[in-house]
């Protein structure tokens, strides 16, 4: 057993420090991390990165100073990224500069690959395909973790013929399609992360685990450098992963300093308005405004007449077109709902009309949301919830974290 010890944040300088962990035994150790079990915290372990930097299965292996620190940096951004989305991860919180806490898993021995671009040892063991090739979906494949037989590839059936059972969890046809369909949605959702950066995500390598409490398969291990081949506007020579490391003929201590400052390159760069016709609807409009946050999208709540206060209305209106965010309005008017429709005549803005339907005048109420004249473009949906979810589906065309949290809601659902 460990005595208790404290890892430094970076707030170090200042006198600051993190809590003092009880750290126990340690569970295992890997190329480039060690992972300790945390007397305190059932349930917990504390990973540990190391200052190695490793290809080949380790036939390639050196000192890098500063890699974990950088390491752990981009993983606690990915993983905090993806929980955010409510993709389901061992990640609890960064601790220090060099280790973060995570739940207690057990491993499943499976790198799970997904590949937009036909590249590296892609085309080696498939060399009819050319180099480049896109693949629509991305293309996913799997290998068994066995560094003496330099990770053979598996397919779903020799995963499941396996029988392999972790935390008491037997890894069957439903576990293998929950990890198939995480690890796309996961790849998707940081290739779409990494566009802004005008960064194109080639192919990365993912791993799951069992949670040893909620009997779970999470996102597990680590997403740093090792895990992925990035490169800055689509071009290979200027890429910043570890293949950089790979390529090097000769490690020397100027080969190792760039490929340190590619790291430190990912590492720096990881990181509706409702209009209700009274306030009579305004139960119906806190479940869009609650909706709404779900996708972080921001909402505001307003009242107005179509009917009694025209001049209000395009008030409003123009009140929001002048700020420069991109805006969808939502109206909820019941009766007759001329809110939608007034919106949508005078702005070039989307507009959902989501009017809160009674028993007494329901069907009367909805057929005044979907007559509407010509030249008309908005759309009428019945739900809140979905309302809120269609909203979320046009900013995602333009906003990388509302669509991440789509695409994280398609795999949960």
């Amino acid at each position: 057993m460990l005595p208790p010890f404290n890892l430094y944040t970076s707030k170090q300088a200042h006198g600051l420090q993190t809590e003092v962990l009880n750290i126990g035994r340690k569970l295992y150790e890997r190329k480039t991390k060690k992972v300790y079990k945390l007397l305190d915290n059932p349930g917990r372990v504390l990973l540990l990165s190391k200052d190695q930097i490793t290809a080949g299965n380790a036939a390639r292996k050196n000192h890098l100073e500063g890699k974990a620190t950088i390491s752990i940096k981009i993983t606690s951004c990915i993983f905090q990224l993806l929980e955010d989305v409510c993709i389901k991860t061992a990640f609890t919180k960064k601790y220090g500069e060099t280790a973060f806490i995570a739940s207690q898993y057990e491993i499943i021995p499976i790198e799970w690959v997904c590949q937009r671009i036909a590249t590296g040892s892609f085309r080696k063991r498939n060399p009819g395909v050319k180099e480049g090739y896109k693949f629509y979906p991305p293309k996913g494949e799997m290998f068994f973790k066995d560094d003496a037989n330099n990770d053979p590839q598996w397919s779903e059936e020799q995963l499941i013929a396996a029988k392999f059972c972790f935390a008491e969890l037997v890894i069957d046809q439903t576990e293998v399609d929950i990890m198939s369909h995480a690890a796309q949605a996961i790849f998707e959702i940081l290739e779409k992360c990494w566009l802004p950066q005008n960064c194109t995500l080639v192919h990365m390598n993912i791993e799951f685990g069992v949670d040893v409490t909620t009997k779970e398969i999470v996102l597990a291990d680590v997403i740093d450098n090792h895990s992925w081949r990035l490169w800055p506007s689509g071009d290979w020579s200027q890429q910043k992963d570890k293949q950089s490391y790979r390529d090097l003929k000769e490690v020397t201590p100027e080969g190792l300093q760039m490929v340190k400052k590619n790291f430190e390159w990912v590492a720096d760069r990881v990181q509706v308005v409702v209009l209700m016709g009274s306030t009579s609807d305004l139960g119906h409009c806190e479940k869009i405004k609650k909706a709404c946050g779900n996708f972080g999208i921001p909402c505001e709540l307003r009242v107005t007449s179509a009917h009694k206060g025209p001049d209000e209305t395009l008030r409003i209106k123009a009140e929001y077109e002048g700020d420069g965010i991109p805006t969808l309005f939502v109206a909820v008017a019941g009766r007759s709902n001329g809110l939608g429709s007034v919106m949508s005549g005078n702005t070039a803005y989307p507009v959902i009309r989501c009017p809160p339907i009674t028993p007494d005048w329901g069907v009367q109420d909805v057929w005044s949301s979907l007559r509407l004249p010509s030249g008309l473009g908005c759309s009428t949906i019945l739900s809140p919830e979905v309302s809120a979810q269609f909203a979320a589906q046009i900013f995602g065309l333009n906003n990388h974290l509302v669509w991440a949290k789509l695409r994280a809601s398609i795999v949960n659902t």
